[in-house]
């Protein structure tokens, strides 16, 4: 029997196969179930309405907001744990926010460099030195301290980024990470783009005249401008 005729045969047997038949054909040449990529789960469906659960003040809403900053520009009001996303003519939208603990505040102008969903947590060298305790790497999920969305900030291990501890919100108490309800986070990392400008300003302003004190202020332990930066979370 000829090369060519079996190859005719079956391509006739093709021919006059039914709808049915075609589609028997494409299940059996179907991957089974087991060999498909498990679904990833949707952490996002869990995620209550925190931002209902947080002082009045520090609720996401829109305010009047006077700046010279680009719509899309980031601005972290450090002292009053607030993040501003401007929106132009006057407007912006103001997150509550949790910030530095006492000596790892910072301030400084960055971009975003990199947007990631439910990332993974990598505690840096640093981190592991003050805290040996923690893990090496935590699995991004609901309990993961990086919450549900990161915008990481270029030339830094800082991120601005979600929470697994809401309660958290409006204090003083990261390594100098800026966090948002996971509720909130989302929010700006849907408006945020990559290569937007993020603005930190210091967290204490800067003295008047009239009420400098006589003996200076140690400088604050981060800064982008007097050697390295350390902390994450």
């Amino acid at each position: 029997m000829s090369r060519q005729f079996v190859y005719g045969s079956l391509i006739a047997a093709l021919a006059v196969c039914g709808g049915a038949q075609a589609q028997q054909l494409a299940v059996v040449a179907a991957p089974a179930p087991s060999q498909l990529a498990p679904a990833q789960p949707n952490y996002d469906a869990d995620i209550g309405n925190e931002d209902a659960e947080l002082a009045p003040r520090l609720q996401r809403q829109i305010i009047d907001y006077p700046s010279h900053e680009a719509p899309g520009t980031v601005i972290v009001d450090t002292a009053h744990t607030y993040l501003y996303y401007v929106l132009g003519s006057g407007k912006a939208i103001r997150y509550g926010i949790g910030v530095g603990r006492a000596g790892f505040t910072w301030s400084g102008i960055r971009d975003v460099v990199r947007k990631a969903e439910w990332p993974d947590w990598y505690p840096p060298a640093a981190m592991i030195a003050r805290q040996p305790y923690l893990p090496r790497v935590t699995a991004g999920g609901p309990g993961n301290p990086l919450g549900a969305r990161a915008m990481y900030i270029g030339g830094t291990e800082y991120r601005i980024h979600g929470t697994n501890d809401p309660t958290t919100i409006g204090k003083r108490v990261s390594s100098g990470c800026i966090r948002l309800t996971n509720e909130d986070v989302i929010d700006l990392y849907n408006r945020v783009q990559v290569g937007a400008k993020v603005i930190v300003l210091p967290a204490s302003p800067a003295p008047t005249r009239e009420a400098t004190s006589p003996t200076p202020r140690a400088p604050e332990r981060m800064s982008w401008n007097g050697g390295p930066v350390h902390g994450v979370y």
